[in-house]
């Protein structure tokens, strides 16, 4: 059956799509699915009670949320019709009501009229012409159903309704304002990176989905950048160092907002994109970066991870704090045309932070860790590690001494650095896994090829040049107690 429902009367059912009841409209959208929206509307509103229809409305309204202002008016019951007027719906809403079917000859295109009864439409729709029972089948022949009205509770927009109680009548503005999901907004970055001026462009973008089954017009919007609430952590582990600079942007309470520069209109089951920020020339360097665990003996050389580093300082950064996104990297190749070279994300980075984001495996330079030498040290001293005491009514009862040999371990790593590129490289090995627990951070460094930096109790870096077309051996040795 071919679907095709509609009303003889007049009705606000077919009213135009692109019209809007709407008045003046505030929509602030936060990043945990939730939005503020504030409607100011002048409406005539009459002494005494009276019912005032607000169409238009999110479909995903949170009625609970709802708060309504008018001068002189109190608002005593509201309502939120949504049911929508759908062709399912309409012959739901028709059973026990006579219809009229339009059936269509194919061969001949003339058209023949039954008055119908519908049953039911659990499954498929069931019908009663005259003394016989049918169901109409979805067979791709021309069928019409044709209903004499539109039911009353069926609406073509979502509709709100309140009851409000006036002390005067005449045309003033009333508010409403509710909390909806279907609202969202993502952060978006494009950064063209320049190798040899070692920089960055970098363009934000935040991307509006709309699925609240109703679309805004020529809104006042509003992002926040945070998530009320919302009980989740800011995992950002791309941060290597956080800032401390205020951004110039307002905030209200710890959310920064970002604010859309002119009024848009944010369609239903749209995505609109809108950019906020646009920086050229921001320093950046590539970093290639190899973490490793402890003890760690491999028999085949790994590429080394191609970071590419920069600043959201105000000095030599991108000057703003950065709601959290994706960022994806781009490199112009010989032609001058800019080619995709990794993507990663980032979580909310306040000014002043020094990020470092993977693109990706490095080709042509490899690492390989083993562990060269590893020696028991034994103490000359033993040392005791347990002991108490028993006391059983104030009298000493029981007490131990137990003694223990403390062994330590010397531990020599070599790590193999490979560099097939025609340009010298350095590379940031980290080697992990030092913290075994509380007792064992006493471990020392014996010896290092070149000195390191203790990242924390866990990690030690060093930044290890490697030669252009050549390969570096590197060593390492640890007194540990595991």
């Amino acid at each position: 059956m071919t679907t095709a429902s509609h009303a003889q009367s007049g009705t606000d059912a077919i009213a135009d799509p692109d019209s809007t009841a709407q008045g003046d409209v505030s929509v602030t959208i936060y990043q945990n699915g939730q939005s503020l929206v504030q409607d100011v509307r002048q409406l005539d509103i009459a002494r005494g009670r009276s019912r005032i229809e607000f169409p238009d409305v999110s479909a995903q309204i949170r009625p609970e949320t709802l708060s309504f202002a008018a001068p002189g008016a109190a608002i005593l019951e509201q309502n939120f019709d949504f049911d929508l007027l759908t062709p399912g719906k309409l012959m739901e809403k028709a059973i026990g009501q006579t219809i009229t079917l339009v059936r269509t000859n194919p061969a001949t295109g003339a058209e023949t009229r039954e008055r119908a009864k519908v049953l039911s439409t659990a499954g498929g729709v069931v019908v009663q012409i005259g003394n016989r029972i049918e169901v109409l089948r979805d067979d791709g022949l021309p069928v019409r159903a044709v209903f004499d009205r539109v039911p009353p509770n069926l609406r073509a927009r979502p509709t709100l309704s309140v009851n409000v109680l006036s002390d005067r009548a005449g045309t003033r503005p009333a508010s409403i304002r509710y909390l909806t999901p279907g609202l969202g907004w993502t952060s978006n970055y494009v950064a063209l990176y320049d190798e040899g001026a070692g920089s960055i462009d970098m363009q934000g973008w935040v991307t509006l989905t709309n699925t609240t089954g109703t679309t805004f017009h020529n809104a006042d919007t509003l992002l926040v950048a945070g998530n009320p609430n919302a009980g989740a952590r800011n995992n950002n582990r791309n941060l290597v160092r956080a800032g401390t600079e205020s951004a110039n942007r307002e905030q209200i309470g710890e959310f920064y907002l970002y604010p859309i520069d002119a009024r848009t209109t944010i369609a239903n089951q749209q995505t609109k994109q809108v950019s906020f920020l646009d920086v050229q020339g921001v320093s950046a360097k590539k970093v290639y970066r190899r973490t490793i665990g402890w003890m760690r003996n491999e028999s085949n050389p790994v590429n080394v991870s191609t970071d590419i580093a920069f600043s959201t300082s105000s000095a030599d950064g991108l000057g703003d704090a950065l709601p959290a996104g994706t960022v994806r990297f781009y490199q112009r190749d010989s032609k001058g045309t800019p080619q995709f070279i990794g993507e990663n994300r980032i979580g909310h980075t306040p000014m002043g932070s020094e990020l470092s984001l993977s693109t990706g495996s490095a080709f042509d330079v490899l690492v390989q860790a083993e562990v060269e030498k590893r020696e028991v040290l034994t103490a000359d001293e033993w040392r005791q590690t347990a002991r108490y005491i028993v006391i059983e009514d104030g009298v000493e009862t029981t007490r131990v001494n137990e003694e223990r040999p403390v062994t330590y371990w010397q531990t020599t790593m070599r790590y193999t650095m490979t560099n097939a590129k025609p340009v010298p490289v350095e590379i940031d090995l980290v080697q992990a896994g030092l913290d075994q627990g509380w007792w064992s951070r006493d471990f020392r460094i014996v010896r290092e090829d070149l000195p390191g930096t203790q990242i924390n109790s866990d990690n030690r870096k060093w930044v290890v040049p490697v030669p252009a077309n050549g390969e570096r051996e590197f060593r390492v040795t640890f007194a540990t107690r595991y």
